[in-house]
Parts: C-alpha cells; structure tokens; sequence
C-alpha cells in the first residue's frame, strides 16, 4: 500500500487537505528525528527470514548483533492499510505483550513501544525501546526497519534470550485517533509465529570436494485442507549405498508455501526390520503401517526460520552400509489456518554427504525420561515438573576417557510441555547448561546448534528438567509414545559416537505402588489403585487434588529410580541401574546477569511515539 493510504488523505475535503499539508510540513521541517536516517533497505543485512502470516503478506527479516545485544528487525507489509502491531509475548498472546505499534489516525502516522495488560487494552511504554530506523515504501510494499535490544530492564518489556520467541502480529484496518482506542480482540488479522531470534553466531564449515546430494521430499502432496497435518512418506536410499557422511543439509519449499510448511525432519528407520512397506499419507492414519513406529533415527530437522544445519568439520553421521537401514521417513508438518485448497506440495530436506569419512561418527544420544506411564502429571496443573537424570555411574561405564563433545541438541516434548532444559554437572555442582528453553513450544522444533561446544566426561551428570501445563484437561497425563501422552527429551548430537544412545530414568516402581497404596488408606479404600492392575489404570483412579498432586510431586523429588543405561540395541549396560539414588546437586548454576543498556544523556529515550515520514524507495 502506497503511503497516501496509510495517511488516508483521499478521504479529506480540499479545504481540510490545505492547512493539514502546511501543518505537517512545518512538523517535518522542524522534527529531525522524522528523517529517521538510518541503514537503507538490504535483504543481504538480513541473513533470517520468516514469513508472519499464512498469506505471505507480512515477511520478518532480522539479523542479530551479539556485540551491541540488539536484533535489528526489518518487516515487509505488502498491503498495508492503517497501520500493524508487532510483538513478542510468552505464549503468543496478546494479552500481556510487548509490542510494536505503527498506526494513523487519518492524518499522521506513528510507530512506538507499547505494552498490553491482561485484558489486551494498549498502552504506550514510558520507555520507548523499539526504535524506529527507517519507513520506506517500495514497489513491493512497505519496509520498516526498527531495533529492540535484548534486555531493556522495563518490567514491561519481554526478555529476548535462548530458544523460543512467540511473535504476534497484527494488521490495522482502520485510522484509530489514540493508541489506546485500539481493541486487538477486535482485529480480524491477527496471529502468531514461533521463530528462534537469537542464532548462534557461528562460522559455516567448509563442504569437502567430493560432497554428494539427495532430496528426501514429499511426492506432490495435496495439503489438506484443515489447520495441521502431520505427513508421512516412506523412501528407500539406493541399493548398496555404502558408508557416507552427512555433512549439511537445508530446507527445499515448494515455492508458495514457505508460509505453509512449518517444520520437515526425516528419519531413519531401525535396521532390524527387512522391509518397512511404502506410505504415504497423514502420520496419524489408522491405515498407516505400524513398522513406521520404528523410524525414529533423526537424520534431519528442520523448522521455520531455521538456515541451513552444518555439521563440524571433523564429523559427519553415518548414512548407508551393511548395517544401516535402507529406508527413510520423512514428516513435513503443513499449518494451513486458512484452509486453503487445491495446493500440491513438494517440500522436503537436501541432504549433503561425502564418500570420504570423517574423523569422528556423530552419534546421536537421548537424555531425560524413559517413555513410561510411571511419570504421571496431574490434571490442572500450572506448572508441575518432571525430571530426567543421566547418571554419573551410566556416564563413566559407557563414555570414553576423553569423553563427547555436544554440538547439537533438540528438545523434545508432546502437548503440555512449556520449558524444557539440560543442565551438565560435574562433582556435585552444576557446570553449564546444555540447552534450554525457557518459552519452549510442542509445534515448533527444531535440531538448534549450540553457541558452544560443551565436553561431558566419565562420571558426568545430566539434568533435564520439563515444566508441564495441564490445567485444561481434566484426567491425568502418563509417560508415553501417544500425541496426548507426554515426553521429556534432548536428543543430543555430538562427537565421537558412542554405544551410549540412551542414557534415560523413571521413578522406581516400588515407591511409586506405595504412593497408590497411601492414596488408597487416605480414602479408606474407597479408591481401588489396585497393584494388579496396570500403572495407568491406577492413574486414573486416583481422585485428584492438591493433596494427590502434591504427594506425587514430593515422590518425584526423592524417591529412587530406575536408569536405562542402554546400547544401541537397546540392552542396558552391565551394572546395577535399578533403585539408584537421585544425583546430589550441591550448588546450582547462578541465574543469568542481565545487563542492561547504558541510559545516553544527549539522547535519552523518550516517553512518546515517533512521527512517521514514509520515504519513497527509488531504484538506481
């Protein structure tokens, strides 16, 4: 949209057009900041980019500056009419947000910082931590370019840190006189995009001569027309494919649907099954083979957002041989709110390998809870936390001397997982952490380098922690494999493969038939959490409370547990793993120092919004 709409002066009677023009020239000629001189428009600048809304019509591009602890954002509106909110909250809601605004209200134009309390009413920030940059309109729409540091240590603004962001967006459809006049409930084109805004700043490997390629991607896909689709397609690497390494792989999307497609992974599928038969359709069809169940090996994961996946010069994964498994999986996950019809998708990953092996295997490693029904979360529960251990004792029978080194690492949760995170100990105290996600997200998911390469050695501990969300269902939550039932995973890649591939716990099962028995005697057997019967059905017989939640909760926190210290063909290490004792932690990690941005006195931040000038792009 041209700039003469957003100042909807066609709307204007010519008596009121004369002494507006003058006016607004007089506030231009004496507003400096009205330049707004700032880097001209370079998609080059801008290494990320996501599109906001399903139809393309808002595009984010962002780039990361860790020197000045600024992201520097660059929105495209192609139809613009009235104005558009941008804006971060920690689940996607616009209730409680931190938020970009540019309106009119049918003369000038304004863009500033703005806060929503918890019934989405706006409020203009007293401190103005967006700053505008540069408005300039091209042929393909309008560019706005504004800053946002990482912290700004305003109680009102959102904390930019690791892991997950909720984007929330918004477009105007009409001139609002006020900030505060605008209802967003109100608004009809409004969402959310979950991207990672702070990418490790790292150096891109080099590819070796020989490298080699293939495309894992979905056969002309007709996308359902329904919100989410979860899209499974089996394919075979060719006969004979002998050893190689992985090295890289990257996202190819069907041109139109960048919008569409959120996340694609591809999985390798267990050596042990001869032949996995073709499919292709929904993942969550009754018609589906059940050998697909046994293509859980990730080779790659790639959500919105995410750039192409590097793996470190000295390492590669291993694909083919005698003893790898032919066939692959692929899952593309399609979001298509508008329900849009007749799309035929062929979207998939490229993956990049070499005949010439590396130094070191990659290997992937499970850390967490054992997939059991014996971790339960209570229903109606804000935040209740579940904790998986990788015990020192697995840790110095299955590392080598020198131990791994972690490069990679994806979270992994179902539905009611909000945090997860893996922290590293080392006698006793915590060390580092691994990964976290303080705003982690079921839907979107992705294999995330780290910032920096983190060693675990013989007689390590790993932590890892998930805060769960229940308080919309109304039965219990069990451990287990279903979409409704729950994980707590990190997938770690790292280097050299090990025969450690899973390094998981569960609460003793022992403690956890006392903890029914105790529920029984407190209703005076009025409850049957009967022994003989199956855990889950115990589970749900448990009349749940403050009382039985919190006694599951204080169980979880002391009592012994039961550790899966497994080989790659899932046989445990030799060794005693059952009725183990929690790790000790004896100090913790301090929380992150946030420092905030040094206050200019020349030019110190003001209170109210920017008067907008709109510069018209003008090609060379």
């Amino acid at each position: 949209m041209a700039n003469r709409r957003l100042y909807s002066f066609a709307n204007l009677r010519i008596r009121e057009v004369v002494p507006v023009y003058f006016t607004m020239l007089a506030i231009f000629m004496i507003l400096l900041v009205a330049s707004l001189q700032g880097p001209s428009r370079q998609e080059s600048s801008f290494p990320y980019h996501v599109p906001l809304d399903p139809q393309g019509s808002l595009q984010l591009y962002w780039n990361v500056s860790y020197t000045e602890k600024v992201v520097y954002f660059q929105i495209l509106i192609k139809n613009l009419k009235y104005g558009m909110i941008f804006g971060m909250s920690d689940r996607g809601d616009f209730e409680e947000a931190d938020m970009a605004v540019l309106w009119t209200n049918g003369l000038s134009s304004f863009f500033g910082d703005a806060w929503s309390d918890q019934h989405g009413q706006l409020h203009m920030d007293s401190q103005q931590d967006y700053e505008l940059l540069n408005a300039e309109q091209a042929h393909e729409g309008l560019y706005l370019l504004f800053k946002r540091p990482f912290a700004t240590c305003d109680p009102k603004d959102y904390l930019i840190e690791d892991g997950t962001v909720h984007l929330i967006y918004a477009l105007l459809e009409s001139p609002f006189s006020t900030l505060s006049a605008i209802d967003v409930f109100a608004i009809k084109k409004r969402g959310l995009q979950r991207v990672q805004l702070l990418k490790p700043d790292l150096s891109i490997p080099r590819l070796p001569s020989d490298v080699l390629s293939m495309e894992v991607r979905a056969p002309e896909v007709l996308i359902p027309a329904k919100e989410t689709t979860y899209w499974c397609h089996i394919t075979e690497l060719p006969k004979d494919f002998k050893k190689h390494h992985i090295v890289m792989y990257e996202p190819v999307i069907t041109k139109g649907h960048e919008a569409i497609v959120h996340h694609i992974e591809v999985f390798q599928c267990a050596s042990n099954y001869f032949t996995i038969h073709q499919y292709n359709g929904p993942c969550d069809s009754k018609m589906k083979p059940q050998s697909l169940n046994s293509c859980r090996h990730v080779l790659a994961a790639w959500a919105m957002g995410a750039k192409a996946f590097y793996y470190p010069e000295e390492t590669g994964l291993s694909i083919g041989g005698p003893d790898s498994s032919r066939y692959l999986r692929l899952e593309v996950h399609y979001h298509n709110p508008l329900e849009l019809t007749g799309l035929r998708d062929s979207s998939g990953i490229r993956l990049y390998y070499t005949p010439t092996l590396r130094k070191y295997d990659a290997g992937i490693m499970e850390v967490g809870l054992v997939y059991s029904p014996v971790m339960a979360i209570p229903p109606g529960q804000k935040d209740f936390s579940l904790t998986g251990y990788c015990t020192d004792k697995c840790t110095h029978t299955a590392l080598p001397p020198n131990g791994i080194k972690i490069f990679a690492s994806q979270l992994h949760t179902h539905l009611a997982g909000r945090t997860v995170s893996t922290v590293l100990v080392r006698e006793g105290k915590e060390t580092e952490v691994v990964n976290a996600d303080a705003h982690y997200s079921p839907h979107f998911q992705e294999i995330r380098m780290l910032k920096k390469v983190v060693h675990v050695l013989p007689g390590d501990v790993m932590v890892t922690r998930c805060l769960y969300n229940t308080e919309d269902r109304r039965n219990v939550t069990v451990g287990g494999f279903s979409i409704t039932d729950e994980m707590c995973v990190n997938y770690m890649h790292y280097y050299p493969r090990t025969d450690l591939e899973l390094c998981k716990s569960m609460v003793d099962s022992g403690y956890l038939q006392k903890y029914f028995h105790m529920v029984n005697s407190f209703n005076s057997d009025d409850v049957c959490t009967c022994p003989d019967t199956i855990v889950t059905e115990q589970f749900h017989e448990v009349p749940w409370n403050s009382f039985s939640s919190g006694v599951l909760k204080s169980l979880y926190g002391f009592a012994p547990i039961s550790m899966h210290c497994n080989r790659s063909s899932a046989v445990r290490f030799p060794g005693e793993w059952e009725k183990q004792p929690l790790p000790q932690i004896s100090e913790n990690l301090p929380p992150p120092k946030i420092n905030c941005p040094a206050k200019d006195s020349k030019n110190p931040i003001g209170k109210g919004p920017t008067l907008v000038r709109i510069k018209e792009h003008r090609s060379l």
